[in-house]
């Protein structure tokens, strides 16, 4: 397991770099690996076919997050160079990798200062920006003569980005229809400064070289950037007035109203009904009467006005599905 890089490490100490020419280089398989600012001086020595490695002993003894800029890049060079003759994988490669990182964290504070203004936490845009620093780090190669910090910003900018992409919109909406709400923004920005009113979807049409449709697909799909809680109370009841909450102002289905439709379509098909047909509905749906009850009050079987309701019902029934 490699080591945490919140390791802690030897009392504060003046910076002193020690210049690469004076290093002394040592074999790869004999790297320390005890904590920074702490290794003893290694003996000088080259095995063949084994590249030039500087001991971490030039590194300073106090934290590495306390080190400046100038001294940070320098040692960030060395540790590059012993990390690319380092075995992936190994404990040693793993200790140099880490190393870096902390050294480094600086860039990523410095790239999360430029979204303070997002409603994301700081430590979140940090933590997102440090998989960026991670990802350069892995990518990054000192033979092509680039300064690291040049190399990772875009990487740990461009992840930081990503992460807003793809959790800050409360809809997933294809990337397509993110960049063109972005396009959309700045286009009517610029057209309502010049033409000193909200400029018309035909007039961003034009300034941006699509067609309408689009427009009112991008406008569309800005209305899934942001959404608000159900339980989040209104303006008008943060002023003293209106309903409590969101919810209690969206519509809801009244069945009631397909019941009124059934009962005006059924109305005429009743009134086509025979006189016994109908009274034997109103006695059984209107008064609430038992089929018993209502063969006691026709004089007739409690069967026969089993069959005239099921009759009745099925004609009434056809005529609504037809009707449909």
């Amino acid at each position: 397991m490699s080591p945490r890089l919140d390791a802690p490490r030897t009392p504060d100490a003046p910076s002193a770099a020690v210049p690469l020419d004076h290093l002394p280089t040592q074999p790869v398989d004999h790297l320390p690996t005890q904590p920074l600012g702490r290794l003893p001086a290694q003996p000088s020595g080259h095995l063949p076919g084994h590249l030039p490695a500087q001991p971490l002993d030039f590194l300073p003894p106090q934290p590495l997050d306390r080190i400046g800029p100038v001294d940070a890049r320098a040692l960030s060079k060395q540790l590059f160079a012993r990390l690319a003759v380092l075995e992936e994988g190994t404990h040693d490669h793993a200790y140099v990798r880490n190393t870096l990182v902390e050294l480094n964290l600086a860039l990523v504070k410095f790239a999360a200062a430029r979204f303070g203004s997002r409603s994301e936490p700081m430590e979140d845009i940090v933590q997102v920006g440090t998989i960026g620093l991670i990802k350069a780090i892995d990518r990054f190669e000192l033979t092509r003569g680039v300064e690291f910090p040049t190399f990772a910003m875009p990487t740990i900018i461009g992840e930081i980005k990503r992460f807003f992409r793809d959790t800050s919109w409360s809809v997933h909406v294809p990337r397509r229809l993110q960049e063109l709400r972005l396009d959309l923004a700045r286009a009517g920005d610029a057209l309502s400064q010049r033409l000193d009113r909200a400029p018309t979807v035909a007039e961003l049409a034009k300034e941006l070289g699509i067609s309408p449709e689009e427009v009112v697909e991008g406008m569309t799909a800005s209305n899934a950037y942001t959404a608000s809680s159900l339980d989040a109370k209104t303006e008008e009841e943060d002023s003293g007035s209106g309903e409590s909450t969101l919810a209690d102002r969206i519509g809801y289905e009244d069945h009631g109203l397909t019941g009124i439709e059934y009962i005006a379509s059924l109305k005429p098909m009743i009134a086509s009904l025979p006189p016994r047909e109908r009274h034997i509905l109103s006695l059984r749906f209107v008064s609430g009467m038992t089929q018993s009850e209502i063969g006691t009050e026709l004089g007739i079987s409690q069967m026969h006005v089993s069959r005239l309701l099921s009759r009745t019902l099925a004609r009434l029934r056809r005529g609504l599905t037809l009707e449909e």
